[in-house]
């Protein structure tokens, strides 16, 4: 029987390599490939697989599910059985370990080969756990020279200081939208606008940042 696999990264070259090598095995079948969130959801709600192989960071034009730490609790939650594997270039400490507490049974950096990826696949298939070689050598960094750790949440306004505390406790955009009255482009554009100010570039290292300065 086939190990069947589901793709998703925003960027379609990292799509056709890594579907390349894993097709290299003849026991393992590419079912699905996403690009964003959103198109993620729909195919598992559609497509049964073994193993999610996912990019972490995907942004969705749509709106309609957000990606990061969020999409991950929100596949594990619903799909339970999946295996995930996640593909990354971020090296936060506490975003890999939040991934890990969470459920992801495999985490591969971008700058690995794409063997590992297969590696990973392979064995968390069979209900082991892979880390790469360069995220472990990520979360043995010092803690000063993670993303945002120089960060001052006194340069934020009071709303923008309440949706990243929001965002930091797990709720969605559309509960911001109902308890600020704000239409959701304002709600984005704050968020946006305190995560230039705080010194980081993604969700995961937004909600790393603030669940390791305690407001998670």
């Amino acid at each position: 029987m086939n190990l069947r696999v589901i793709l998703a990264d925003d960027h379609p070259f990292v799509l056709l390599g890594v579907r390349a090598n894993i097709e290299l095995q003849q026991d393992v079948k590419v079912v699905g490939e996403a690009t964003n969130a959103t198109s993620l959801i729909h195919l598992l709600k559609s497509t049964e697989c073994d193993v999610l192989v996912t990019d972490l960071s995907m942004p969705d034009t749509q709106g309609q599910v957000e990606d990061g730490l969020s999409l991950v609790k929100k596949i594990k939650s619903e799909w339970p059985s999946i295996h995930i594997v996640v593909l990354t270039g971020i090296t936060n400490i506490f975003v890999i370990r939040s991934l890990l507490v969470d459920g992801v049974a495999g985490l591969v950096s971008k700058t690995e080969t794409m063997d590992s990826i297969s590696a990973a696949i392979r064995c968390v298939s069979e209900g082991g756990t892979y880390v790469s070689r360069s995220t472990i050598a990520s979360i043995l960094m010092p803690l000063k020279s993670m993303e945002g750790d120089s960060a001052s949440f006194s340069c934020l306004s009071e709303i923008q200081m309440k949706i990243v505390g929001m965002f930091a406790q797990g709720r969605t955009l559309d509960e911001m939208v109902t308890y600020f009255g704000r239409d959701i482009r304002s709600i984005r554009r704050y968020k946006r606008d305190a995560m230039l100010k705080l010194g980081v570039k993604s969700d995961p290292g937004l909600f790393a940042l603030m669940r390791s300065r305690g407001f998670a």
